[in-house]
């Protein structure tokens, strides 16, 4: 196995271990968008069935109502207003500020920010690049968002990455665009792409797979783009080569030379020479057929790659959401209304009771219906046969109980969640004086301070990049 091969390797193993990120993500998501029935469970009989399956009874299925969306939006909400909307009015007057205004206008950065916050509460991560964007016309930074299913790292235990050492990014492109990307200018590498990405593409990604050994069931998504486009798989990983440091007495100057400059260097007597090791940022590009279809070293002044990202709390190297700790609330407040829903649904409402013997000569059940049904109607009956007569049944078995539990959960997902009715602008007492609801809503964001926090400094980070770029 050649070098290109073990690092394309390595890099499926990087984004296999992120799968069971990705799966708590993909079931986060589900919650937080409203399909919060599909988690699968044992029935009575020990089969496994889904949530819905389970309470969808007697064709009344089960009711959704989702807290989660309106927990997410209130602190989005509350994003934008104490954070962007203040950077906004403070920008040009001498305070600091992370985000200067001209680079927000162009780079849309408030959009993005309030977009990944969402994404940092539902799965707990946030993942931004940075590119140096170059052509004939243009020549900006540009800030994009990365989708958590299409990014691979190492396995990290430090919050701030500094262990990574493999990091990357698969690529759904048409094919004009992977050419600008790996072949910009080269008409002879242009058409190599073109028919690298011919029809028996398919047949190649398997003999590759199979040949490095990572054809695993659960890789395919890795290898093969499910929108019809080209993969490209991008993978940046911190290499070590030996260098020379060298100090020229004469100028003062340091500097580090390659290691192939040793006997030019010997040569000069001013100049002292050691030995030491220096570690470089590099990018490959490849097919997943295998192909290497550009690799070059970091260009960028922080020599570093263009990702940023931060992963929430990362204990143990775990990653745990916002929208995990509330779920089993969320799920517990579906079931109870659910279960008012079918105890109201199978409650006698109006039930009549009619004797069969006491029904009037003439009369059908549908006349009497209609009878019972209208306000001044009058409805005789023949007593004679007994003492039975008509007879309404109207049943309330709701008051179990479940109302209390509702409010309990709701009032715990709450406490859970630190999203309280004071910062989602409820609850409001209109006696009071606007300071006090205004000190009210900032001692109940206090549970968000880190959360806030933690995506704050990753913004600071990523403003460091982008200025460094």
């Amino acid at each position: 196995m050649n070098d290109n091969n073990a690092i394309l390797r390595a890099a499926f193993k990087a984004w296999s271990a992120g799968s069971m990120l990705r799966q708590h993500r993909q079931r986060n998501k589900r919650f937080t968008y409203g399909d919060q029935w599909s988690d699968c469970t044992l029935d009575a009989s020990g089969r496994l069935v889904t949530d819905w399956e389970r309470y969808n009874k007697d064709d009344q299925p089960p009711i959704t109502n989702n807290v989660l969306r309106q927990l997410v939006k209130s602190i989005v909400g509350r994003f934008r207003a104490q954070y962007l909307d203040q950077q906004a009015g403070t920008a040009g007057t001498g305070d600091a500020s992370p985000q200067p205004r001209p680079a927000k206008r162009d780079l849309a950065l408030d959009e993005l920010d309030s977009r990944l916050l969402e994404e940092f509460l539902i799965s707990g991560t946030c993942v931004q690049r940075i590119d140096l964007l170059q052509d004939l016309h243009d020549n900006r930074a540009v800030v994009s968002n990365v989708n958590v299913n299409s990014f691979f790292i190492n396995p990290i235990l430090d919050p701030l990455a500094r262990d990574c050492e493999i990091i990357g990014q698969l690529h759904d492109m048409s094919i004009a665009a992977l050419i600008k990307q790996v072949a910009p200018g080269q008409r002879r590498k242009a058409a190599w792409v073109r028919r690298l990405y011919s029809d028996d593409a398919d047949a190649r990604t398997c003999n590759f797979v199979t040949a490095i050994g990572a054809d695993s069931q659960g890789g395919t998504d890795f290898w093969r783009s499910s929108t019809g486009k080209c993969r490209a798989i991008e993978v940046w990983t911190l290499e070590s080569h030996e260098v020379l440091a060298c100090h020229n007495h004469a100028t003062s100057q340091l500097y580090v030379a390659p290691l192939s400059q040793l006997k030019k260097l010997k040569a000069n007597p001013d100049v002292s020479i050691s030995w030491d090791i220096a570690t470089t940022w590099h990018c490959r590009w490849f097919s997943p057929m295998g192909d290497l279809l550009a690799d070059y070293d970091s260009p960028y002044k922080h020599g570093s790659h263009p990702f940023v990202l931060r992963f929430y709390p990362l204990t143990d190297g775990e990653v745990h959401s916002f929208i995990e700790d509330v779920i089993d609330q969320q799920k517990l407040v579906n079931r109870l209304v659910t279960m008012v829903d079918h105890v109201m649904n199978s409650s006698a409402k109006g039930v009549l009771l009619y004797p069969e013997n006491a029904m009037p000569d003439g009369f059908t059940w549908s006349q009497v219906r209609d009878v019972w049904r209208s306000s001044d109607g009058v409805l005789p009956y023949n007593p004679q046969l007994g003492d039975a007569k008509p007879e309404q049944i109207s049943s309330n078995n709701t008051n179990f109980g479940a109302y209390e539990m509702i409010n309990l959960q709701l009032k715990m997902l709450e406490e859970i969640s630190g999203v309280s009715g004071a910062l989602q602008g409820q609850n409001v007492d209109t006696s009071g004086s606007s300071t006090l609801y205004q000190t009210q809503a900032a001692n109940a964001a206090i549970a968000l301070t880190d959360i806030f926090d933690t995506f704050n400094a990753f913004r600071h980070s990523r403003q460091a990049k982008l200025h460094n770029l």
